[in-house]
């Protein structure tokens, strides 16, 4: 039976995270154009099977015309899926992928704040290695957090000790971060923030499809 890609799930606590100086150097810039507004993102360096499995999807034109399928106020805006292309009103989606798996690749300093690029994947029950899926992703929304409920992640073994930048980003940006080194952060927004925020607004069905479909027009390589 196919499984439906979700982002919710049991969160493993990593208690042994090798901790490094990232650059966090972009290996690529892109333009996501969509039917709400542009997202200008940079993928990382240090998620290279991540940006280069992006970048070919993205020259390829395997993204042009596909639905923002799944959108969840103060949380995130899913993308990716085949299936959605030309899909009919009230269809489910969210099943869709490129044929392949890609390897995890988390890192310390690649998380979950607001804008985040990261992959969409099965559930542990099904992906205990927490592969990506190969074209699903989402773009971070989030909200922000109060230390009290950072302290709480914390003592409750849902995150690993906060960095004072993550606590300063999570408390004055926001985000998601209980999904840290849980799925696949590859990239960052760095310009059209509002559009984020308009796609996140839109009405939702019971399976948080929007009732009227938001749409990827293009993703183009600039550099």
């Amino acid at each position: 039976m196919t499984n439906r890609i979700q982002l919710t799930g049991l969160f493993v606590f990593l208690a042994i995270i090798p901790l490094r100086v990232l650059s966090q150097t972009p290996a690529q810039t892109v333009l996501i154009e969509t039917s709400k507004g542009n997202l200008k993102c940079i993928l990382y360096e240090e998620t290279p099977m991540h940006s280069e499995n992006f970048v070919k999807l993205a020259r390829e034109g395997f993204y042009d015309g596909l639905l923002f399928h799944r959108v969840v106020r103060d949380f995130m805006i899913q993308t990716g899926d085949p299936n959605s292309r030309n899909a009919q009103k009230g269809v489910a989606l969210g099943y869709g992928d490129s044929g392949y798996r890609i390897p995890a690749e988390f890192h310390p300093d690649l998380y979950h704040r607001k804008g985040a690029l990261a992959a969409a994947r099965q559930g542990d029950q099904v992906n205990p290695g927490r592969e990506s899926n190969g074209s699903q992703f989402y773009i971070v929304q989030g909200r922000k957090f109060t230390d009290a409920e950072l302290d709480a992640m914390e003592k409750s073994g849902a995150h690993i000790p906060f960095t004072a930048d993550q606590r300063k980003i999570y408390r004055e940006t926001g985000g998601a971060p209980h999904l840290d080194y849980a799925y696949t952060v590859f990239g960052e927004v760095v310009e059209g923030f509002e559009t984020i925020d308009k796609i996140a607004s839109v009405p939702t069905d019971s399976r948080d499809r929007p009732l009227d479909d938001v749409k990827i027009i293009r993703i183009s390589v600039l550099k």
